[in-house]
């Protein structure tokens, strides 16, 4: 009867692979948002996208007094051929915020990520990362800071 049964199972699940394998090729996705340059041979140079380029992707504020707060602005340019947009901005910690614009940077213009650290209930040497989300290939940059905290 066990043997009987662990067939049946197998033979319904064998059953409901094919069934949602099989279909006639048309897609419910929308792949006009698919803007892909990686093709088998490379980027494909003619590809509308933004490209970000930051001036500098680490700063080091050096020594820091335990509950001072410090600001750096990552300068980038959107050295690509289509609007740049940052969706998003996420830090390692919560004594890290972030702070970008939230318009289209068009080709050829600039903008400013502003991280901010709080030093407060921290000691030693700090490094914090921010997680930059954009539009752009690659859609995803690390920014870092670095501090001495002192007493």
């Amino acid at each position: 009867m066990k043997k009987r049964t662990s067939l049946i199972l197998l033979l319904v699940a064998t059953a409901m692979l094919i069934a949602s394998c099989g279909g006639n090729g048309n897609s419910d996705v929308d792949t006009s948002v698919i803007n892909n340059p990686n093709t088998a041979s490379g980027v494909d140079k003619d590809a509308k996208i933004p490209i970000i380029k930051f001036d500098k992707m680490q700063h080091d504020f050096g020594r820091l007094s335990k509950g001072e707060m410090v600001s750096y602005s990552f300068k980038f340019t959107n050295t690509g051929n289509a609007n740049l947009l940052v969706k998003e901005c996420t830090a390692t910690c919560g004594c890290t915020v972030a702070d970008f614009p939230k318009n289209e940077i068009k080709p050829g213009e600039e903008g400013f990520i502003t991280v901010s650290f709080n030093s407060a209930n921290k000691h030693g040497q700090q490094i914090q990362t921010v997680t930059v989300g954009t539009n752009a290939q690659p859609s995803r940059y690390i920014l870092k800071i670095i501090a001495q905290v002192e007493h």
